[in-house]
């Protein structure tokens, strides 16, 4: 089955091929960074002005590319949500349009979804259900038991702001540019460790949900008190020392509870360095496996969505022939493969 995949949930433009046998045959990607980067964040009318504009030439890109026409195509998939109300509709228009135009049928995907199984999309190394996710990116920050397509079990998540979130929060008090988590990030790199110590939120007492808000208090009154711009580095580091401890104690915590032996990392903050390495280092001490996407399929993209649509449609799965978008959509709510198989 070959199932083209459309990703405009938030500012990026997406689009993926998946073939069911033969895997990714290739993506297009447009970024609305330079967009948004005037108004220091993501403005939602512009975003899905610059999805419109953007789709279609991209979707002639990877046909090129990829050397196949539409009448090739098997399926169609869209994320249906969670996002941008405005942005994810003209993504669920424009697969719901194609796919009837075609005869071909189509599906919406959860975004979070999408992220969870990228990890995935290389057979030679993908994990066996069930196994722990970690999901980490500006929107969310969770931890799931997967035991199956669709069979997700939340066992923690944040409170307050979101990993990514709290990057791009955090570095807007530094001053640094839109986006601010990489800029955060790559000023840490030159920051010294021993400096500055930050709190491990919500780490010293049993559970595993996560809270990132109080880390930007921190790093204000930080500031305050160390007001020399060489004293940025240091901060930053501290904050991403704090951000990285945080999530890998509650990694830990929750392969000991479940018992699982296998983690997956998906989502954007995935594609941080630092926290790659202690989870690496992590994983080589205590036995456990570790899984990511490629570095450049961390951030949202449209080969996740022909992925998980590819595994949906494989299921059985259909869209209704409306463009229903879902702005909110809790991962919890998504409903079991009604065919097993599909995967692994």
């Amino acid at each position: 089955m070959l199932v083209l995949g459309l990703e405009t949930s938030c500012d990026e433009t997406g689009l993926g091929l998946y073939h069911s046998d033969r895997g990714l045959l290739g993506h297009t990607l447009h970024s609305q960074v330079g967009l948004h980067a005037p108004h220091g964040g993501v403005v939602p009318e512009l975003a899905s002005r610059d999805h419109l504009r953007r789709t279609v030439p991209l979707l002639r890109e990877l046909l090129d590319q990829t050397g196949t026409g539409l009448s090739q195509l098997d399926g169609i998939a869209y994320t249906a949500g969670p996002g941008l109300i405005g942005a994810l509709l003209v993504g669920s228009s424009i697969g719901r349009s194609l796919a009837f135009a075609l005869g071909i049928p189509a599906v919406g995907v959860h975004h979070m979804e999408a992220h969870l199984l990228s990890p995935l999309l290389d057979p030679a190394s993908r994990p066996h259900f069930p196994f722990l996710a970690l999901l980490v990116s500006g929107g969310h920050t969770l931890l799931v038991q997967v035991d199956g397509l669709g069979q997700y079990t939340i066992l923690g998540e944040s409170v307050d702001d979101a990993a990514g979130e709290a990057f791009d929060k955090t570095a807007k008090l530094l001053g640094l540019p839109y986006p601010g988590g990489p800029a955060l990030a790559a000023l840490a790199q030159d920051g010294r460790s021993d400096r500055f110590t930050l709190p491990r939120p919500m780490t010293a007492k049993p559970g595993l949900d996560f809270s990132f808000s109080g880390l930007k208090t921190q790093v204000r009154l930080l500031i305050e008190a160390h007001p020399q711009p060489q004293h940025r580095a240091d901060i930053a580091r501290a904050f991403e020392d704090a951000v990285v401890d945080t999530l890998l104690i509650k990694c830990r915590r929750a392969l000991a509870q479940t018992g699982l032996g296998a983690l997956v990392v998906a989502g954007g903050v995935s594609a941080n360095r630092h926290l790659r390495t202690a989870l690496d280092s992590a994983a080589a001490s205590d036995g456990f496996a570790v899984h990511y996407p490629p570095p450049e399929l961390c951030t949202d993209n449209g080969a996740m969505v022909a992925f998980a649509g590819c595994l949906r449609l494989q299921a059985g799965e259909r869209a209704p022939s409306d463009c229903g978008a879902r702005a909110r959509w809790p991962l919890a709510e998504l409903t079991a493969a009604s065919r097993t198989g599909v995967l692994l």
